[in-house]
Order: structure tokens, then C-alpha cells, then sequence
């Protein structure tokens, strides 16, 4: 069953994805929210969360990332993508409380670009990234004990994605790489490979923890095969790999991925081309690369956004990336055609954990002068991720 709305068909819902509802302990950072609480969408509570932050006026500034729901979006002063959230809270520092409606990472990465005086607080900590924990530090040094017993971590560079936690951030600040984002990954990647000779020379690039932002990166825009990618399996000994493959790679990539973007496929690309004349497919970058290639248009959350500004009126478009924001520029865009490119419901799971409720309850506990779920960063990975920060925005382009 399909509900059609103006131009935008919503994907019928699926059991597996009633997201965001209750409380899972056995999630990556799950916690029990204090306190009874009405349900998403109470008037009472849509006047709570407007009265709270009201009380706090300027104390506080509200990051939204674009997957959040639009109840949560309502009162966000800022909306956005990761980096470009925690650079706006960075640029905010007169705000004693930077409220981030994003995930637990996204917080980390604010408050590594805040100041001390900054506190910040994340609505709920079961809003984890199951593609950042994909990548344990445990498992990555490991990893590069393997590179050096294969003798070719001199010849490697870690670039790590924004979508990684502040630990691996560290961890690539102390090995002399960079932190990259899924519009930028092509000038971290051709960065990193100028310090080891060069793309067609033999150095490698140790890609974090989405393979597949690095094969597509590699192959699309730097010209690289995929015989030149291997993936590094952290829970197979020595990744999986022979010394020799790794010493042949160019580009090793972390056997990580993203939850919502990995369910696409090139069937899907296939059926809402036969369903729908002269449709333009547009998916993000952590697709699977044959999604991509299948695609007309790649680009990350910004692109997409700048893409629909700029559509003909009346062209058709099928959207490869988080439901929420299609379904938001579908509503922005009366104008356009837009078709979600699944044909079921693939929220953010744990992005969809901020809800109207947990925001309430972070905002009326900083009006009543508590400070609730706090994320800080250790001061040492704070620095060294830092350091992985500052150089991408050290990159051409920034």
C-alpha cells in the first residue's frame, strides 16, 4: 500500500523499520530517557519544546542534520549536513548549550570544534552510527599492525570519513592523514596519494569506515580500477588479506557501509526507469558502486539539496538516499516530481531516535539548570582529531 501526496508516492512501511519508538538496551549506546513523556506530534508537547526554547533564548543553538524528522527540524536554528553543523556550532560562541539533533559522532566532532566554555548535548545517546561503529580503534590499530607487518604502512595514508568516531579521527590526525566528507572525499583522496607518489605511482590509502564512498570516490573521480581496491575485514585475520594483495592495492578500504544507503540497488535503478519516462536517478555516494554507476547523478546530502533547487519544473527525479529528506524536498518542490528510489521505508535508525520527546526533555533540563547527555571528547583525541579536521580544511575547495 503507496499514500500519494501532491508528487511525492510515500513507500509503504515496512515492520523492520518502525524507528525510533522506545528504547533498545542492546543498541550501540542505548540509555533510558528520564521521565514519562507524551508522544511525536502532541500539541502539548509542540508548545513544551517552543516554551523551553524561548526560557533559553540565546544559551542555546539547535543543530538539525537533514535526515531528522520535520518535528525535530521545527526547531532547529540551523539544518544541515554533518561537517557543515559542526562548523556552524564552532562559529556560534557566544551559545553556552549546543543542542545536536544528529548523531552521537556528529556531537563528537562539536565538540571537538567548540570551545571549552561550550557544552554539548545530544537528545539522546542511543542515536549512534552503526556505519561509525563499524570501525572500533581497537580494530583499526590493529589494522595497522597488519600494514606494517606487510611492510607497506610508510607507503600508506589513513583518510578517514566525517561519519567516524572522534577516536578514529585521532587515529588518523596521529598517522599524518585527514578527515574527508562525502563532497570533498576526491580532493582528501588525490591529497593523500600526492604524499605517496602520487595517484599513479604506488602508495596506498587506508579508506574509513565506508567502503563503499572510497571505492566509488577512487574509481569515478581519480581514474583508479576496482582491481585496485581490496576491502579489510577487521573480523578476519589479517583483514582477510594476503601481504601480497595489500602490498598490490591502492586503495584498501574499511569493510563498513551505511545502513540506509546499502539497501539500494541496480534493480532499483531498473524498475523506476521502466516505471517512469525520462527520470532522473540521483543517489548519494555511500550507494554501492553498481547503484552508482547505474545512476545519472552523484552527489552527497548538499548536492541533492542544490540539485532539486536548480531541476527543470516538471522533470522527474528518483532520489537514492535518507526518506525524510526526500520527502521533505518533495514537499519543497511541488513543482518537481520526486520518487523515494526504494519501494519500501528506509529511515535512519538510529538518526530517527531524536524525537520530539527526547528534544523536549534535553531542552526542559537545561532550563531547570541540569545538563543532560553531555558529549565530550577525550582531551587527546580531541587534539589529534583536531589536527585530522584542521588539515581537511586545510584542502583545496575549503
Amino acid at each position: 500500500m503507496t499514500t500519494t501526496t501532491g508528487t511525492f508516492t510515500e513507500p509503504a512501511p515496512s515492520a523492520l523499520l518502525l524507528l525510533g519508538r522506545g528504547v533498545d538496551l542492546a543498541s550501540e549506546r542505548g540509555v533510558e530517557c528520564v521521565g514519562a513523556l507524551p508522544a511525536p506530534g502532541d500539541p502539548a508537547l509542540v508548545e513544551r519544546a517552543r516554551a523551553a526554547r524561548v526560557a533559553l533564548g540565546d544559551r542555546a543553538f539547535v543543530l538539525g542534520h537533514h535526515y531528522q524528522r520535520d518535528e525535530v527540524i521545527a526547531f532547529a536554528d540551523v539544518t544541515g549536513d554533518s561537517f557543515k553543523l559542526a562548523r556552524e556550532a564552532a562559529a556560534r560562541p557566544d551559545a553556552e548549550f549546543v543542542v545536536f539533533c544528529g548523531v552521537h559522532f556528529m556531537a563528537e566532532s562539536a565538540d571537538i570544534l567548540t570551545s571549552d566554555a561550550q557544552q554539548v548535548v545530544l537528545p539522546d545517546l542511543a542515536a549512534g552510527c552503526s556505519m561509525a561503529d563499524m570501525a572500533a580503534i581497537d580494530q583499526v590499530e590493529d589494522a595497522w599492525d597488519v600494514l606494517v607487518d606487510a611492510g607497506v604502512a610508510e607507503d600508506t595514508v589513513p583518510v578517514t570519513y566525517m561519519n567516524s568516531t572522534a577516536a578514529i579521527k585521532a587515529f588518523t590526525g596521529r598517522h599524518g592523514g585527514t578527515v574527508c566528507t562525502s563532497s570533498n572525499a576526491h580532493v582528501a583522496l588525490r591529497w593523500a596519494f600526492d604524499r605517496v607518489g602520487g595517484v599513479d605511482g604506488h602508495g596506498k590509502v587506508l579508506f574509513m569506515p565506508d567502503q563503499h564512498l572510497g571505492r566509488n570516490t577512487a574509481v569515478q573521480a581519480l581514474g583508479l580500477s576496482l582491481d585496485d581496491c581490496v576491502v579489510f575485514d577487521p573480523r578476519r585475520p589479517g583483514g582477510g588479506l594476503t601481504a601480497q594483495q595489500l602490498r598490490d592495492a591502492r586503495m584498501i578500504l574499511w569493510r563498513g557501509h551505511c545502513s540506509v544507503h546499502g539497501r539500494f540497488s541496480a534493480r532499483n535503478v531498473a524498475d523506476i526507469r521502466a516505471a517512469v519516462p525520462d527520470v532522473t536517478v540521483l543517489v548519494h555516494p555511500e550507494c554501492k558502486h553498481e547503484v552508482v554507476t547505474a545512476a545519472d547523478m552523484v552527489g552527497s546530502t548538499e548536492y541533492i539539496i542544490k540539485a532539486l533547487d536548480a531541476a527543470e519544473p516538471g522533470s522527474s527525479w528518483a532520489i537514492g538516499t535518507e526518506l525524510n529528506l526526500v520527502r521533505r524536498l518533495a514537499q519543497q518542490h511541488p513543482e518537481l516530481t520526486v520518487h523515494y528510489l526504494d519501494s519500501t521505508v528506509c529511515f535512519c535508525s538510529t538518526m530517527n531516535r531524536i524525537d520530539l520527546p527526547h528534544l523536549v526533555w534535553a531542552l526542559e533540563e537545561l532550563v531547570a539548570g541540569r545538563v543532560p547527555n553531555r558529549i565530550v571528547v577525550d582531551p587527546d583525541d580531541a587534539h589529534w582529531a583536531r589536527v585530522a579536521l584542521d588539515q581537511m580544511l586545510a584542502l583545496p575547495g575549503h
